[in-house]
Order: structure tokens, then sequence, then C-alpha cells
């Protein structure tokens, strides 16, 4: 009995009183909130410009969903021009409704980190998009570069239900993109195209408006499509195809569910496969405003334009003719959305306009067609528009165009001022640096003969012999050629 006692004694256990499991989990949460908390208030969203280093790099990509990152040098001049313009978009990149949050890091100081992040040269600009990387090769002016950092954190496709929410999604877009507002649209009909081009256009659909809605953006009916350019105060504006697609209905006579499925199939292939195309050539058409004012910065949007330019060069763009000329290209573009329709004014550009031939002697307005190349034709007997009927001679100048009545020119060679500065500078250069040389060779000189004692006699056989003698040495050991 003793032993049978003993035994069961050893049996029981003692049993450890543990936390339930409730506690358990309080505490892991209240660990996990302090170190959130503790995060964010290691990088407070405050519209100030974080600083970034090894220790805390990883952190703050990973910690904040949006963040721009400066990497500089501070012997940089370009790096020193860009932080004020940093400065002054970080508060209101901050604002935004997704906040982005703008860091810069020493890349000279913190070379691994550059090395790890692929920097070569500075300022680079990398955006942190929830922690995957793109660079940034956007504008860099405060104004701008808030306009274009808004487009990666807006949606897709905005819903406007109101003529306030109209005016204020323009008013929010800035003037730096288009903008596209489809007026009694679905939004499925531009979301893939949205998505496609999102970073160089707005996109929305308005679900309710006013009849003043319409006459302010100029609308015969919708549903429609309006393309603004607000830098630009022009607009464009496509009908469809949008409507008239009606999937067939059940006939009368006796057809199959299959062959109904495929009939539908077909249609709706048929009609994004064409319509979807229209609509795509349209907003990739509209990314420039119908008739662009040429300058340096519009240039540089040309670049990638695979359309040729229908340019036209006036004495002076500010000027009332001009003006009403600009109205007669934007009808012809309308009508011409193959063609890119540019203009700028002899007074304003003078060394672009010699490019093409037109000078102060020209017959102004000059009208041509530009590959945007080396290239450009003039229509046989429509080199110039008239003050009168201006409408009439563009559309026969583009009839003509199409026809193939042209004379294919080459854009003239750099202007010869241009070429002369180049060549004044090349020749500065030439003359700064056999001064140089030639004091060089003094100072050689002055050494060679101070450290020989004997005096030197004019004309003698052993100055003949030690002249060239020190002109051998100098030959054999002196600095070779040397490419900066």
């Amino acid at each position: 009995m003793e032993k049978s006692r003993k035994w069961c004694f050893w049996r029981k256990p003692k049993i450890k009183a543990t936390p339930p499991m409730p506690i358990i989990l309080l505490l892991l949460l209240c660990i996990f909130e302090t170190g959130i908390s503790s995060t964010a208030d290691q990088f407070k969203v405050d519209g100030k410009v974080l600083e970034l280093d090894e220790s805390n790099f990883d952190l703050a990509i990973s910690s904040l969903d949006y963040i721009l990152v400066d990497f500089y040098a501070p012997w940089c001049r370009h790096c020193k021009l860009l932080s004020p313009q940093l400065d002054e978009a970080a508060p209101v990149l901050a604002g935004l409704k997704e906040p982005i949050v703008i860091a810069k890091v020493n890349a000279d100081k913190f070379t691994r980190l550059a090395s790890k992040h692929d920097v070569d040269a500075y300022p680079t600009l990398k955006l942190f998009m929830h922690g995957v990387s793109m660079e940034y090769y956007g504008p860099r002016k405060a104004d701008s570069l808030v306009q274009n950092l808004k487009k990666f954190v807006s949606t897709d496709v905005s819903i406007l239900i109101s003529d306030s929410a109209i005016s204020d999604f323009v008013e929010e877009a800035g003037t730096f993109f288009p903008i596209f507002i489809g007026f009694d649209l679905n939004e499925t009909v531009l979301s893939n195209l949205a998505v496609k081009y999102k970073k160089r256009a707005w996109f929305s659909v308005a679900k309710d408006f006013s009849d003043e809605a319409k006459v302010l953006y100029d609308m015969e009916k919708v549903p429609a499509l309006v393309a603004i350019h607000p830098n630009y105060k022009q607009q464009s504006i496509f009908y469809g195809p949008f409507e008239g697609f009606l999937l067939p209905t059940r006939s009368k006579a006796p057809v199959s569910s299959a062959l109904h499925a495929q009939i539908v199939a077909f249609c709706y292939f048929s009609f994004f496969n064409h319509a979807g195309e229209f609509l795509e050539d349209f907003i990739k058409q509209n990314f420039l405003p119908p008739v662009v004012p040429l300058n340096h910065e519009t240039l540089k949007l040309l670049k990638d334009e695979k359309r040729k330019i229908v340019l036209t060069i006036t004495a002076d763009e500010n000027e009332d003719q001009t003006q009403n000329l600009i109205k007669l290209l934007k009808a012809a573009a309308s009508t011409n959305r193959d063609l890119v329709f540019g203009y700028f004014g002899l007074k304003q550009w003078e060394d672009f306009a010699d490019k093409f031939e037109a000078n102060e002697k020209t017959k102004l307005p000059k009208i041509i067609v530009w590959d945007g190349d080396e290239d450009y034709f003039s229509v046989i007997g429509i080199e110039s528009l008239d003050n009168e009927d201006q409408g009439s001679q563009i559309s026969q100048f583009l009839e003509g165009y199409r026809q193939g009545r042209t004379e294919k020119k080459t854009v003239k060679a750099p202007l010869f001022m241009g070429f002369f500065n180049s060549v004044v500078g090349i020749v500065a250069f030439f003359i700064i640096f056999i001064v140089v040389a030639m004091m060089i060779l003094m100072v050689v000189l002055l050494i060679i003969i101070s450290k020989d004692n004997e005096p030197v006699r004019v004309g003698s056989r052993e100055e003949v012999d030690r002249a060239d003698n020190s002109e051998a040495e100098s030959s054999q050991h002196g600095p070779g050629k040397k490419e900066d």
C-alpha cells in the first residue's frame, strides 16, 4: 500500500501556472504598437526633408509608403541648386492625401549605401513606392516636381459627381499635364488606358453635371471625352465611338446558347479592338495641345513624337494676326490628327527660324512640314500665307502635301555665329595652351642656365654642343602627352 502511494505520488506532475492566451496576445500587441509609435516618431511626415544614412535608410523606405530620396554630394553644384527646390516642395507633398516624403542621403559619405542603389552621378533622385524603387527623371523645379509626383499617388480614374467636383479636379491637377474628362462615360472605358498612361496625363469621369458644364467645355453632345491643356488654354473633344454597341439579343429563330455566347464574344472583341484603337489614338495625340507653341521646352516634348509637324513661322507670335492664325490652325488640327501643328515667331526665336531659311526678308507667315529631324518639305506654290483667307490656304497646303506636290529640303547646319563662337573658344584655348607651354619652357631653360657655372660664349662650338645636348635631354625626359 505504501508502495502504491509512492507510485501515485510520482505520477502526479507539478502544474506550472501559465498566463492565459489573451494576455500573451495583449503583450505582443503592446510591443508591436510601441515599435510602430517609435517608427512614427522617428519619421514624422511634417513637411521637412529627412536626413538618412546607413543606420535608418532601410527602416525609412519600409515604413513610409512614398518617399523620394535625393542622393547628393556636398561639393556638387547641381545638388546645391536642387536642395532649395526640394525644401520648397516637401511641405506640399507631405500635405497630400497620400503623402510623399522627401529625404536625402550624403552619397559621397555613405558610399556603400549609394553603391547598393546604383548611384553613380549626383544628384540622383529615386522614388520608393512601398519599398520598390524607380529612378526619377522628371522636372526638378518645386512646382513642376509636385505636379509630377502627384501623378504617382493619384487614383487611375477619378469619379466626379458635380460641377464643383469637376472644377476642383481641374484646379488640383495643375497645368503641367493634360487632363482627360469623360462626360457621361463609364470608368471602365478609360481604366486600362489610364493605367497605361498614368504618368503622362490626368484621367477622370464626370457622372453628374449640368448644362452649364456642357457649355463651358463646348460639347455638342455626350458622351464625350474632353482633352484639356491648361498651360496652353486649348482643348479637344472626342465623341466616340462610345455608343452604338448593343449586345445581340435573342432572336425568335432558334439559336443555341453556345452560338449566342460566341456572337457576344465576337462583338466585344470587334468593339474594343477598333473603338479602343480610336480612343487610344486620341489620347496619345492629345498629350500635346492641338497647336504647339514651339520653344526649347516644347521641343523636348516633341523628341519622341513620330508624327510630322506642320510648322508655321510668323513675324511675332504675340501679334493679333498670329492669334487669329492659331485659331485656323486649331481647326485644321482637329481634322488632321495624324499631324502635329506648331508655330513660333521670328522675333522670339530668330536662330531657329534661320534653320528653315526664314529671316526678315522672308514673306511670313511661312508654312512647312518638318520631320522633327534633318528634313522638311515645302508645298510647291504655297510656301507662305497671305493675310486674306488663310483658312483656305492652309487647306490647300495640306492637300498639296498629301498629294506629294512637295520639295524636300534639309535643315541648315548650325548657325554661323554659333560656329564662330565655338571656333573662337577653340582658338582661345590653344592660345592659352601655347602661352603656358612657352612660360614652362622658359622656366626650364632658366633653370638649366642657372646650373651652368661657366659663362656662355655666343657663337662657340662648346655652347652649340651644350645646347644640343640639353635639347636632346629635354626631349627624352620631358613630360609626355597627356589626355584630360
